[in-house]
């Protein structure tokens, strides 16, 4: 065995934990210090501890936060997007339909609802507006994903046409 190569090592090498648990051993420092012992390990105590060396539970709670705000935000969007404020000019409809609901008073899609919760026939005796313009109006509003109640003497067949 060659001489000067190895450590020095000491046999009462005193190891301390985090929980203020120390005992000694043999190592080639003479001091010890660690974060976890089998005095406090949740596997040898049955005590629930989250044993975080790396930083590794701040990362996922962080994660967790910024999951939690962007879903927060995209359902703050898809409500604003149902919104019943919402101007019946943002639905890409002729101009001839939208002047047609702006004479009688039905500017956006709330009015719009309420008008159709009476039935059908109550927004084509509107000057203007026959089941083309209703047909297309519905569609616009569902595909936003509205949900449109079902009026009496429904103009599906308009609606089965295109």
């Amino acid at each position: 065995m060659k001489t000067a190569i190895h450590p020095t090592y000491y046999s009462d090498a005193k190891v301390t934990c985090a929980c203020g648990n120390s005992w000694t051993t043999g190592s080639t420092k003479q001091e010890l210090r660690v974060d976890i012992c089998s005095a406090c390990h949740p596997f040898y105590t049955g005590v629930q501890r989250i044993v975080d060396t790396e930083g590794q539970v701040d990362r996922f709670y962080k994660r967790l936060e910024v999951r939690t705000k962007h879903k927060q935000a995209e359902e703050a969007k898809a409500a604003a997007q149902t919104s019943p404020e919402r101007p019946l000019a943002e639905l890409e409809l002729s101009k001839r339909t939208l002047d047609a609901y702006k004479k009688a008073g039905i500017e956006n899609a709330g009015q719009f609802t309420e008008r159709l919760a009476q039935g059908d026939q109550a927004l084509l005796d509107i000057d203007g507006i026959g089941a083309k313009a209703l047909a297309d109006t519905k569609k616009a509003l569902r595909r936003l994903g509205y949900d449109l109640p079902e009026g009496a003497g429904e103009t599906a067949e308009a609606e089965a046409a295109e």
